[in-house]
């Protein structure tokens, strides 16, 4: 397995920063973040480590010697939009986006993009059905057509009251994963699999492993504390911030332990990419970078 994080912690430095820093802080790999220029109101969203339209192949070439450079390599790119927003033009200009950071990961050689199904939240699953339909299966087939793999995080995308009732994204649950999979039978459209989403859904996250290895692309570490506290006042239909609390790995309800013998178990040897919503640890740059040094010393320990 390789240790590597997210980049889109580091809205503030630029790609060289980003790759050296993870390269002199012991890091094999970076998954980096690939938004459309002019950022986001989504926290951790809006991040351009790469800027993919209209990317030419001396940019790569770039890209890639520097890499190569500091003995690490790409994870993944990273952009993770609404692709079933109800507005279609809004989705629109998200597939469109999908669809250049596919070409890029082409470019530049990277196996992974990772990125969201998306959902109109106002509806249920069923009445998304359809969409995700539509909206996907040319997606993959672009995908699979530029030798580039898709790795779906299984975040709800359901925090707060923007997002409430349904979540901005469709594949949150393992239910949901088979039923897409059986949808799309192609050997390019996987999970990014981050364990902290399921601990708050109540959902066993060791038994997904088993069920899902040949699925699993690339993982995110993240972990959450479940506040019991907090969730007596406010019960499951709360909003899902005012119980839980994304922490650093190993901070959490997470047995990271038991994680990766489950992982090795099923042979697992892709990229485990640090992802940091840990507000405790984000005021300062510096706090930031030790988040990730933090939680690197913590998995090695764990990771074969």
């Amino acid at each position: 397995m390789e240790l590597g994080f997210a980049s889109a912690i580091f809205p503030d430095l630029s790609l060289q920063q980003v790759v050296e820093f993870a390269s002199s802080s012991g890091f094999s790999c970076v998954e980096l973040m690939c938004w459309p220029k002019g950022g986001a109101e989504r926290r951790y969203a809006g991040v351009t480590h790469i800027d993919v339209v209209d990317l030419t192949s001396d940019q790569a070439k770039q890209i890639k010697e520097l890499v190569t450079a500091n003995s690490i390599s790409i994870s993944g790119l990273g952009y993770y939009p609404n692709p079933l927003a109800p507005d279609a033009r809004e989705a629109a200009v998200y597939v469109n986006h999908i669809r250049q950071v596919i070409l890029a990961a082409e470019l530049l050689g990277v196996e992974v993009v990772n990125t969201f199904i998306g959902r109109d939240w106002t509806r249920s699953v069923e009445e998304n059905w359809l969409r995700f339909k539509e909206t996907w299966q040319p997606l993959i087939k672009f995908a699979e057509d530029h030798d580039v793999s898709i790795a779906i995080e299984n975040c709800p995308m359901l925090f707060s009251k923007d997002e409430w009732p349904g979540g901005k994204n469709l594949a949150y649950a393992p239910v949901i994963w088979r039923r897409m999979f059986e949808e799309i039978p192609s050997p390019n459209f996987g999970l990014n699999f981050d364990p902290s989403h399921l601990v708050w859904l109540q959902i066993d996250y060791l038994k997904p492993l088993r069920e899902f290895s040949e699925k699993i692309f690339h993982l995110h570490a993240k972990d959450v504390r479940v506040d019991r506290h907090r969730l007596d006042e406010v019960g499951i239909l709360g909003y899902p911030l005012e119980y839980h609390t994304p922490k650093l790995p190993g901070l959490g309800d997470v047995n990271w332990g038991q994680f990766f013998s489950v992982l090795s178990d099923v042979g697992y040897q892709g990229a485990v990419c640090i992802e940091v919503e840990d507000r405790a640890y984000e005021e300062t740059l510096e706090r930031r970078r030790a988040s990730l040094v933090q939680s690197g010393s913590f998995l090695k320990q764990l990771m074969a």
